[in-house]
Order: structure tokens, then sequence, then C-alpha cells
């Protein structure tokens, strides 16, 4: 049974070896063997970056088809607020949630209402907060992973607050379930997800507190029948339909759009993997003490940016922006009201129960000894090789491939630039030899012969 629950595979039968997801991976989580891509389960954080880099699609996401609405009397959408700018300007939410109880949902819920709830209570915990900074943002799992994996050290920096789609489903279960006389176990509640990663916070948390999502369906698996479902709407409402949209919470979609309208100025905000693996290093160095908030999404622009959207993310990530600008000009929010929130987050409803921990790496051996043993041949291998970080061998760096062979998953002889090394190495082997037998003489070499007649 595997150890991790990953949203991503590799489709063997599409894969041929080309080493760009190997190369794009940030926790050098992939190997190349046999010219079939290979994913270590224990580094995989499920970014999707693998997805976007393939020329192939020999990567894929592992999310729910709509067919599993069927195991559920009642089943509720909850769509990331990117599902909002995949379409027209002119189409709001309250449009896009009428669009989905079309496609075969028996309820939609705006998750941007809770994401707003989020955004007042992060505001809140920033306040009363007094310890090391600055504080990460957890709304991406993909960067939380990313911390568990690399940046172990920061897991204490993780901000300690529920995602609010968890709240989301949550809130919808214990609703409904009043409503409509069901068990919560008999109401399905599935997030509308831009990314294969969500699937990662619902099947294995990474601080292990329950979700209460019971699934994700790919926003790109949705898009078709949606499209079709939302043709023929009223798209001269656009006024009226502005009512219904949470300025607090509609920003999530996008960098920088989550603390745009609060009072959280001292924020830091970062999108790219490449981007965000520079600035943790930079906190890791204690560069960014003075700043009360980073905020960082995976996926290029925020989750606009996500490998399961259609749209372009430049125009998803412009369609926000100028929402949030229409919002703020009209001074429209139908957010909760502040001191509901205030008085939840004073009862810890937002607080997380279990803390994130470090995810432990694979030791080099369960033997101590052994272990200190392999350290040390690991570091003497890397210091033999070239240091060029060419990949050839199936491993994204050389201290990878000096690993891999201690660990026997790989062969010194798989460094392309061991081979004219080794053939120098045999040559001068031979010629020593060739010498020492002709200093020798031959005949001395031979021995005595059946046969052969003494002078």
């Amino acid at each position: 049974m595997s150890k991790y629950f990953h949203s991503v595979r590799v489709d063997e039968s599409k894969c041929d070896g080309r080493r760009r997801c190997m190369r794009v991976c940030p926790t050098q989580a992939i190997r190349v063997r046999n010219n079939r891509a290979v994913i270590l389960e224990e580094k995989c954080i499920d970014c999707g970056e693998c997805i976007t880099a393939c020329p192939n699609e020999a990567i894929v996401a592992l999310t729910n088809p709509i067919g599993e609405l069927k195991r559920f009397n009642y089943t509720v959408a909850i769509p990331s607020p990117t599902l909002y700018a995949q379409f027209g300007r002119s189409i709001l939410p309250d449009q896009i949630l009428a669009g989905l109880k079309k496609i075969g949902f028996d309820d939609a819920v705006d998750l941007a209402i809770i994401c707003g709830d989020t955004s007042l209570a992060t505001e809140y915990f920033l306040g009363d907060y007094s310890g090391p900074k600055p504080l990460i943002f957890n709304s991406c799992p993909a960067v939380v992973s990313l911390i568990q994996v690399r940046y172990p050290q920061l897991v204490d920096h993780i901000i300690p607050l529920k995602e609010p789609k968890s709240l989301a489903a949550k809130e919808v279960k214990e609703r409904k379930s009043k409503e409509l006389g069901l068990k919560p176990e008999d109401i399905g509640t599935f997030y509308i997800t831009p990314c294969p990663v969500k699937m990662l916070a619902i099947q294995q948390p990474p601080s292990k507190e329950m979700c209460h999502l019971d699934g994700a369906i790919s926003i790109a698996d949705i898009y078709g029948p949606l499209l079709s479902a939302l043709e023929g709407e009223d798209k001269d409402s656009y006024r009226r339909n502005l009512e219904s949209v949470c300025i607090l919470g509609i920003g999530w979609a996008v960098a920088g759009g989550m603390h745009r309208t609060q009072n959280m100025k001292n924020v830091v905000d970062v999108s790219g993997i490449s981007e965000i693996i520079t600035t943790f290093d930079d906190i890791e160095q204690g560069k960014l003490q003075n700043v009360d908030l980073v905020v960082a999404y995976a996926c290029p622009q925020g989750c606009v940016g996500g490998s399961l959207t259609v749209e372009n993310r430049y125009i998803s990530y412009n369609k926000i922006l100028r929402l949030l600008e229409t919002l703020e000009q009209e001074n429209i929010e139908a957010c909760r009201d502040k001191r509901e929130i205030l008085e939840r987050y004073q009862q810890k409803y937002f607080h997380r129960r279990q803390k994130y921990e470090p995810r432990p790496m694979q030791a080099l051996d369960k033997d101590l000894g052994k272990a200190i043993r392999k350290r040390e041949e690991k570091q003497r291998l890397y210091d033999s090789l070239s240091k060029v970080d060419c990949g050839i061998c199936g491993a994204p760096t050389c201290l990878c491939f000096a690993e891999d062979v201690v660990m026997g998953n790989a062969q010194p002889s798989d460094c392309i630039f061991n081979v004219p090394r080794r053939f120098k190495e045999l040559t001068a082997e031979l010629s020593e030899l060739l010498d020492a037998f002709g200093s020798m003489g031959m005949d001395k070499i031979e021995g005595h012969k059946p046969g052969k007649v003494e002078k």
C-alpha cells in the first residue's frame, strides 16, 4: 500500500522519457528510468508543474469524474473563485452557480463568501500574533507540501487557520442535514478545482485535520457542459448580479487579490514555484523578518494559472481585477457581517486543531551505521562526478544521482561522463599489465607449456 496519496500519475503508454518533467520538478521528485518518468512519492508535492511541462500529456491529474455525484443522495458544488474567471466578463458568479445546478448538482454555494470570512479571520490573527515572522498563508496545499518536504524548519510559520473550502463543506453538510433530514455522509460536497493538488488536500490533508469535502472535479472537465448551460443567460443584468459577489473573497483567485480590500498592508505576494523557492530561501536566511505575511501560490498568477483551467491565465487574472475594481467603485459587498466573523474568530472557529508537521524523508538506511557509511559513499561519488547536472542519467542533479547509486536505484556507469573516464582507467590498467608482462618476459609469463623444449 502506498504511504502517500498523490493526485498526479504517469501514463507510461504516452511517456517517452524526454525529461522535461524531471527538470521542472521543484522537489526533485522525478526520475527517468528505462525511458519512462517515475515519480518518487515521498518527495512529490502534487504541484502540477510536470503536467504543464509534459509535451505528450503523459502526466495526468487524478480528479473525480462528474459521475461520482451518483454516490450521494444530495450533492453540492463548491467552486473555486477561479471558475468565475473562465467565462466572459458579463457572466457573473450567481449565473455560474445556477449553471452548476443545471448540469447535475442539487445545489451550489459561493466559496468567495467563506474566503471573505477567512480574510477577516487572517486580519484578526495577524493583529494578535507576536511570534516569528513572516507567517506563510496556507491557501495553496502545494505550497504547504513544499514547506513540509523542502523547508521543514518553516512549518511553524504556516498560519494555523482552516482552509475556506473545508469550512464551506462543513457548513453545507450541517445546514443541509437539518433542512433535508439526511445524514451528513449522504450529502456529497465537491470542490470545482483549478489544479490537482486540491485532491491531496481532500484525500490526505497536510495537517491530518479532517477535510469535509468528498471530492474534487476539474474545471476543465465541467467547462463544456457548464458553458452550454450558461447559453441564453441574461447578460443585461450585470449590475443586479454584482450584488451577490463578495468583494473580500473573489480576489482569492489571483495573486495579490486576497488582501487587496483588507487592512493587511505588510504582505508579500509571490506566485510560481521558482519564485516561491527564492522567497523561502530568503526567509530561511532571515531576510523577511519585517514582513507580516507571505501569500504564495504555486501556479503563476495565482489559481487562475492552474493546470486544470481552460481560459488563458492572463485573461482570467484581468477579469478578476476588473471585477474587484467595479466592486470597489460601487461599494458593493455581499460578505457576512464583520461582527459575526469576529465572534466566530474569538470562539476559535477558524483555528486548526492539528499542527503542520515536516514530511519525513526516506533515510539512506534504517541502520544508523550503514546510513553514515552510505552518506560518506554518496559524498565521495558526488565529488568524483562532473557536477554539470545534465540529467542524461535520469536524475535531475549529480547529487540526486549519487544518492540513487548508493540506494541501489542507479549504477555509476549510468553517468555519461563516467564512460570515457572508466574507459581511460581500463586503458591505463591494461597498459600497466602489458608493461608488467614485457618486463617479466613472455616465457616466464606463459610458464612451462606441455611439449615445450628447454634450451
